[in-house]
């Protein structure tokens, strides 16, 4: 997948250091953006991917983006945070085809990044520590487009930087070379097929044909590969790109749905209700006026 990982894209929205005490003390978030962590003091904790992370000095860690979250700080720990918007072609995720560590211990040259990404961008620094309040669209763009205040230099300096931050989460997997290598290959393009054509009334037909290969070898497959079944893949896909537009665009429900390959209203909310607990309506409201 690397020609994919070539087309990488990191959108840097926030970077400070904030000290911080038990009011950190957040729940329920899920952000259409990743979030990394450096303790510089203290500890706190962080609840995601149904894990409990300790949040210790010397560490740091990723949120992913479109992941449900809890933050808690019993006491007192300082941090350098980082948030930023990540994507591949096609609006595909890295956290698609690469597997994640979520904690690391920080080399100096981990902290050195994080103080120069600061030091270059002192205006992206946090007014608030509620890690909800900075997910509607115009704190979300409002961030992004002080890209333009930045010197070329500088720009391509952030960009760079946060690669190299976040290179340093990716699990260093080495693919043995195997005797269905090939499909395997043609299986990972079916994710990227399936983000080109999320608006679209999808079938296991489909995506088989695309991959040459009868209906239940295909499932079989693709479940095998990933752990997870194609409709349920595909579903969970067009929940988080709803979530990303509820969050940052103005469009109505029925223009949401649409985008994101659902039929109808009533069978959208349904299937939005089933992955998040919340129907869009109330995601909307929720996210929007924390």
């Amino acid at each position: 997948m690397q020609n994919y990982l070539a087309s990488l894209k990191l959108n840097l929205l926030n970077i400070g250091f904030a000290s911080l005490d038990s009011k950190w003390d957040f729940d329920n978030v899920i952000s259409p953006f990743t979030r990394m962590y450096l303790i510089t003091s203290g500890n706190a904790y962080v609840y995601h991917n149904n894990m409990k992370f300790e949040l210790k000095a010397g560490y740091m860690y990723l949120i992913p983006s479109n992941t449900y979250s809890r933050y808690k700080c019993n006491s007192y720990h300082e941090q350098y945070y980082i948030s930023f918007i990540e994507e591949v072609i096609n609006g595909l995720s890295t956290y698609n085809i690469e597997d994640f560590e979520y904690e690391l211990k920080a080399n100096e040259l981990d902290q050195y990044h994080f103080k120069r990404l600061l030091e270059i961008n002192p205006n992206r620094v946090l007014i608030n520590n509620d890690p909800s309040v900075y997910n509607n669209k115009p704190l979300l763009f409002g961030v992004s487009e002080k890209d333009n205040d930045l010197s070329t230099s500088h720009f391509v300096e952030s960009t760079g930087i946060l690669k190299i931050l976040f290179s340093r989460f990716i699990r260093d997997v080495k693919h043995k070379d195997k005797p269905n290598g090939k499909s395997e290959v043609v299986l990972e393009n079916t994710l990227v097929y399936i983000a080109e054509h999320l608006h679209k009334d999808l079938t296991i037909s489909e995506l088989a044909s695309f991959n040459n290969l009868s209906k239940d070898h295909f499932s079989r497959s693709f479940f095998e590969k990933f752990g997870i079944r194609p409709n349920k893949y595909i579903q969970s896909k067009r929940v988080e790109r709803a979530q990303l537009l509820l969050l940052t665009t103005d469009d109505s429900l029925l223009e949401i749905a649409e985008k994101v390959g659902f039929l109808n209203i009533s069978y959208f909310s349904k299937i939005f209700k089933k992955f998040t607990g919340r129907t869009p309506t109330h995601f909307r409201k929720e996210q929007m006026n924390v």
